[in-house]
């Protein structure tokens, strides 16, 4: 039976697993407890909805077409969109659940539905670990990882939160919003590992590179939750987080005792897990609030991200208070460190891929 409110038909947003419709890539994924990705999305639009909706397609570059009985039909990268004379709407694309989540739902439908893929996936309600991380990109503040475990009860409190990932959050102050409510509700354990500037800066000579670093922060976070699993019921079955390194095991060499009891799973986009995302907005929300606070002692509103805007603070920033300072509150290894020095940049290395051995003859 479908949810009060939402419409679908027997085709579109089917179960795979129920309708034996996995391939082999599919069956592997919804084995390890990742859920196939959702590519066909259908429902019924009122006429204002419909009209709302070709309104917001028009202003978001989408290349129109003609399609029979449709009152509109439009294209954009990985994605189609076509509504039908009919009120019924068919959402088709790889894209197709970044633009429901989103788009559909929060500005057209104007509804949160989420529920309605744990009937489909049982694995979306299984209690686990996420664990995400901000300020990897960042010239000036700290690096911030974040961890959050969930069980079915915490994601039901969260179906109207507005939970996503943090970069689809316009505003800090929206991101703080949430960031609280997730730490207030009842069931949720969570922690956060701050890496100030001067204990990043050191941990990066010693390790040499930005993923050992996030590596090891990871297996902290893991680690520091595992230490909390007397708060937890039912008990975590397994830990999610971004593949940010080539290599899986740049994370599994780098967990710690207790992280070693649990298993650990990493994959591109996994800030679509509700408990990463989650984990996102906790780590954003903690580096927005530490980024602030090391720029007021020097009068100053230090801005994110690396440009040339942040170029241009960085130089003004050494010309007032010397080279020594700027390790008190940015990345050093960033070309901008160097730049705001006048040092030399150091060569650019050519990125090649792991090249692998031929496998032995029989």
């Amino acid at each position: 039976m479908n949810p009060p409110g939402r419409r679908r038909t027997g085709k579109a947003h089917h179960c795979p697993v129920a309708s034996g419709r996995l391939d082999n890539a599919e069956r592997r994924a919804y084995g390890s407890g990742v859920a196939p990705p959702l590519t066909t999305y259908t429902c019924k639009l009122t006429e204002a909805q419909g009209k709302d909706l070709e309104r917001w397609v028009r202003r978001h570059d989408f290349e129109f077409r003609e399609v029979p009985y449709t009152r509109f039909a439009a294209a954009r990268d990985k994605l189609t969109v076509a509504l039908y004379t009919s009120g019924k709407l068919v959402v088709q694309g790889r894209e197709t659940k970044e633009f429901v989540e989103f788009t559909l739902e929060p500005e057209i439908l104007k509804q949160v539905r989420l529920g309605y893929e744990q009937v489909l996936d049982p694995s979306l309600r299984v209690p686990r670990f996420g664990v995400d991380e901000s300020g990897k990109g960042d010239f000036f503040g700290p690096l911030c990882i974040a961890g959050v475990y969930v069980n079915g009860a915490v994601i039901d409190r969260w179906a109207e939160l507005g939970v996503r990932d943090s970069k689809h959050i316009g505003s800090d102050r929206k991101i703080g919003e949430i960031a609280r409510k997730i730490r207030e509700t009842p069931g949720c354990v969570h922690t956060v590992v701050p890496i100030g500037n001067e204990a990043y800066n050191r941990l990066y000579r010693t390790m040499g590179s930005v993923n050992r670093v996030l590596a090891w922060g990871h297996a902290r976070v893991i680690e520091n939750l595992m230490l909390q699993r007397h708060r937890m019921d039912p008990l975590p079955e397994r830990a999610i987080s971004d593949q940010f390194a080539s290599d899986k095991a740049t994370v599994g060499r780098a967990l710690m005792s207790l992280g070693r009891e649990i298993e650990l799973i990493q994959r591109h986009k996994a800030e679509a897990d509700l408990a990463v995302a989650a984990a996102s907005i906790l780590a954003r929300d903690e580096f927005v609030t530490r980024l602030k606070r090391i720029g007021e002692p020097f009068g100053l509103e230090f801005p994110k991200g690396a440009s040339a805007v942040v170029d241009s603070v960085a130089m003004l920033f050494v010309k007032t208070h010397g080279p020594e300072a700027l390790a008190k509150v940015a990345k050093m290894h960033f070309r901008t460190a160097f730049r705001a020095q006048g040092l030399p940049e150091p060569p650019r290395q050519e990125w090649r891929p792991t090249s692998r051995r031929p496998s032995a003859k029989p």
